[in-house]
């Protein structure tokens, strides 16, 4: 049984860790206004698509890259204060930016220089964010804390994607206006945190060396093989490569526009409704279940993709791939709190976002090549070989008997 079978209401009157988790419930709903926004107002200026889809990679890229740089400062100075400087300059940012599309000044190098600023902003926050919840939460609650984790990004696209959208009609520079009063009141939030969000400093760390969190992450066994299974299951089931690839699917089958947005809908509930399923999941089964259940039903899931005739049933096939995504995620953190001691765990936190990040652009290109040359079969047997090859490793001995986080000691 793991740590999320203790009481809810003992997670709930922790108020440090619920202050975190609304603060950082703001900065997301924040993210996914401007993010829906951004190619909504290169759209309007240009009419150019490519210059709206690059606005993605180009955030990708950077919250990747800046993330291991992230991890350094969130193992060297005090978290809270960084969380909160994050937010203040995305203020900061955002509200000029919102001056200047008024008067009509926003150009698109300004719009990039926007978005690389907001992403580098997200890279630096999201591994303090995270080491952080080791050190406000009990040991015996840090299953639950990671559980109630997974529900904020996507609580957050189901609020914030509307919301950037429907304001944007109103004016153009209305949705990054309500973006930086997400993020005032994210940085007002955090101010009342009160337990410190690192361990005292002893002076004798070596607190320098960025690639520490990689040197970790490979010599610690559990979170090397669940991380080579992040990139596996990144590259192939991404959200953008796999709705890139349904949607290229339906329309080859001749699905109409509001079919294809039916079946979009379906598949990325999934997501959802494993948010909402992660704390019982995790409480009512073993976590090597969990991780092995997770790990093996990608491959099936690719190759049921392949061979189901029809346009909605590819929805709900990739629906119970994403439906895994929350539940595994909660329980991987989990095991990042306990294993990984809180002088690195800034550091291992960058090293994770970094190649889970990195191996997203990588399937999305692959997708979109394979189609081109060879039709969906093709993408999906990809998908199923690459998700194979990925979830292989979790047939060790070491993975099968894995105890709950809360029984293993670093």
């Amino acid at each position: 049984m793991l740590g999320a079978d203790v009481p809810v209401h003992a997670l709930i009157r922790n108020h440090d860790f619920q202050a975190l988790w609304i603060s950082r419930f703001f900065a997301s709903i924040g993210k996914e206004t401007a993010d829906v926004a951004y190619p909504l107002l290169i759209l309007a200026v240009t009419g150019s698509a490519t210059y709206a889809g690059t606005v993605g990679a180009v955030q990708l890229g950077v919250v990747g890259f800046i993330a291991i740089t992230g991890g350094a400062l969130a193992d060297r100075i005090d978290r809270r204060r960084l969380l909160i400087a994050c937010d203040t300059a995305r203020v900061v940012l955002l509200g000029l930016f919102s001056v200047l599309i008024a008067l009509d000044l926003a150009s698109i190098p300004l719009v990039f220089v926007i978005v690389v600023g907001s992403a580098a902003c997200v890279g630096i926050s999201e591994p303090a964010a995270l080491a952080g919840i080791k050190q406000i939460v009990q040991r015996s609650h840090l299953t639950r804390a990671t559980a109630q984790n997974q529900v904020r990004p996507l609580g957050a696209t189901v609020v914030g994607t509307p919301i950037g959208s429907s304001l944007f009609a109103v004016g153009r520079a209305i949705p990054f206006v309500a973006t930086a009063l997400a993020f005032t009141c994210s940085a007002t939030l955090l101010w009342f945190i009160r337990k410190p969000m690192q361990a005292a400093l002893t002076g004798n760390e070596d607190r320098r060396h960025v690639v520490a969190g990689f040197r970790y992450v490979v010599r610690q066994p559990v979170l090397l093989v669940w991380m080579v299974w992040v990139m596996g299951s990144n590259m192939a089931f991404n959200h953008t490569g796999a709705f890139l690839a349904l949607i290229a699917t339906a329309k080859q089958r001749g699905a109409p526009e509001s079919t294809v947005g039916l079946m979009l809908a379906i598949a990325g509930g999934g997501g959802l409704v494993g948010a909402m399923l992660a704390t019982t999941a995790l409480a009512r089964l073993r976590a090597s279940t969990l991780f092995l259940m997770a790990a093996w039903s990608g491959p099936v899931a690719a190759l049921a993709l392949a061979v189901v005739p029809g346009v909605l049933p590819l929805g709900f096939i990739l629906a119970s791939v994403f439906l895994r995504g929350p539940i595994v995620n909660a329980l991987f953190f989990a095991y990042v709190a306990v294993l990984v001691p809180d002088r690195l765990q800034g550091r291992v936190m960058g090293a994770v976002m970094f190649l889970s990040y990195v191996a997203q652009p990588i399937g999305i290109f692959a997708i979109g090549s394979i189609f081109d040359t060879g039709g969906p079969i093709w993408v999906f047997l990809m998908m199923c070989a690459v998700s194979t090859l990925a979830a292989l490793p979790t047939l060790t001995r070491r993975i099968r008997r894995l105890p709950a986080p809360e029984e293993m000691v670093a």
